[in-house]
């Protein structure tokens, strides 16, 4: 049996990063991964691939519109196939990415199913052929899975997860998204720009229901705009599948009559949940809260001493970015270090286009909690930059403490929001007022100016509006 310092199990980006780390704190290192490829569901059927797709729709959306830009374009068409190729080729080569910094920082790969012997070794089985390996140190980072909706029974044909979405070999007539949050806004955005007609259905009151109202409301009026359709406070009662086509049938929350909707594919997009299952938790005793999620202490470790889970299987927000901060924290705590992740000021980013991005608190937050706080909005149409784009849609929102100034929340609606809202990340981060970015010198003519101007805002006036 190989002994090791410290075993991942998962090689996503909670695992794969908390391995590296680990390795590069002194740590003999292994990392037990079911797929063949690292990258876990966010580079092999989640983030990666998606945003490849987002990006070469938008392209393919773009290039029917630069009449306006003075370049004539003629016979705009779509190769579907390439556009997969484009997208499986990122995959694979971010996927050897990893392989060679695993490589580089001496993290021994082990391809297999995981799962405990005891509370300090594993079996891992490949093939029908099981290997034993113990640590003192166990870190499970399993991901998350589609979360299955009662009476929608996906097939991956049909009826498809976002894994299936991304595989599509020819553009829907008609697609249903069911759920519209960051997964089915953007995979709806996907197919809508290559020619699908839309729908999606929220069980919810808006869109993006977890986010700051105006930014829903906002993101609402753009994408119907775009041509996606919307049916809010809405539930799905049971998805079917014949020979031809899917039929979905739905009711509105207050009302009792069903309606029929047939159409090519349904994207069952209604959320996640931790994914633990074949570990053999039970059996060692390891303790899951409500949702099945694995309950940590402060330092990230079980109820069983030397077993620690980050990551999705673990609580909050489902993000790649998150569960890689938890990573580096737990392995700088394993070598004695004093890991620590800023929860406050983990951003969210839906890659829409307008992009979305928030950070902090929103104003229903505040409000529940009773902070009294004040804000100020700019309109991208406003922006030198957006104009000169031609991306004028959307806006930058900060919120600041009414009294101290201090930066609560921040939330952009609008291009590159993504990128943008590092600045304000950064600013929380190190306790900043409004004012503080406000007198913050921004490039001109660039987006950035939009933050300013909503700092400005904030404190006192903008100037350009």
């Amino acid at each position: 049996m190989k002994t090791f310092d410290v075993i991942v199990i998962g090689g996503g980006p909670a695992g794969y990063t908390a391995a590296i780390k680990a390795a590069q704190l002194g740590k003999n290192v292994a990392c037990v991964e079911k797929r063949e490829r690292l990258g876990g569901t966010c580079l092999n059927v989640g983030c990666i691939p998606s945003k490849a797709l987002l990006q070469s729709s938008h392209k393919f959306e773009e290039a029917k519109h630069l009449e306006e830009h003075g370049v004539g374009v003629k016979n705009v068409s779509l190769s579907l196939s390439k556009m997969m190729d484009r997208k499986n080729m990122i995959v694979s080569d971010l996927a050897k990415g990893i392989d060679g910094l695993f490589r580089k920082n001496k993290v021994t790969k082990i391809i297999g199913a995981a799962k405990f012997v005891n509370n300090n070794t594993i079996s891992v089985v490949n093939d029908g052929k099981e290997e034993l390996i113990s640590a003192a140190s166990i870190i499970i980072a399993t991901g998350s899975e589609v979360s299955p909706l009662c009476g929608v029974e996906i097939d991956e044909r049909r009826i498809v997860s976002s894994t299936g979405a991304l595989e599509l070999n020819e553009v829907p007539k008609r697609m249903l998204v069911i759920g519209g949050g960051v997964i089915g806004l953007e995979m709806g955005s996907v197919w809508a720009r290559l020619g699908a007609e839309v729908i999606v259905i929220e069980y919810a009151d808006r869109i993006l229901a977890t986010m700051d109202e105006d930014v829903s409301k906002e993101a609402q009026k753009i994408f119907s705009a775009q041509g996606i359709s919307f049916r809010t406070a809405t539930k799905v009662i049971k998805a079917t599948v014949n020979k031809e086509m899917a039929i979905i049938e739905i009711q509105a929350k207050d009302g009792d009559v069903i309606e029929t909707i047939e159409c090519d594919i349904i994207l069952s997009a209604a959320g996640r949940r931790s994914y633990t299952d074949g570990l053999g938790l039970a059996a060692i005793g390891i303790n899951l809260d409500e949702r099945r999620r694995i309950s940590v202490d402060a330092n990230y470790q079980t109820n069983i001493a030397g077993v620690y889970a980050i990551g999705d299987v673990i609580a909050g927000p489902m993000l790649a970015h998150k569960a890689e901060e938890e990573g580096i924290a737990v392995a700088e705590i394993i070598a004695g270090e004093h890991g620590h992740v800023n929860y406050a000021v983990i951003p969210g980013i839906v890659y829409t286009h307008p992009e979305i991005a928030s950070v902090g608190r929103s104003e229903a937050e505040l409000k529940a909690a009773g902070i009294e706080y004040k804000v100020g909005k700019f309109p991208f149409m406003a922006n030198s930059r957006a104009r000169t784009n031609g991306e004028v849609y959307g806006f930058t929102k900060i919120i600041a403490d009414k009294f101290t100034d201090r930066i609560l929340g921040a939330q952009i609606i609008g291009p590159n929001a993504g990128d943008l809202i590092s600045e304000l990340v950064m600013a929380m981060e190190f306790g900043a007022s409004s004012e503080d970015v406000a007198r913050t010198s921004h490039g001109h003519p660039s987006l950035s100016e939009a933050l300013k101007e909503a700092a400005m805002a904030t404190y006192d006036k903008a100037i350009h509006i």
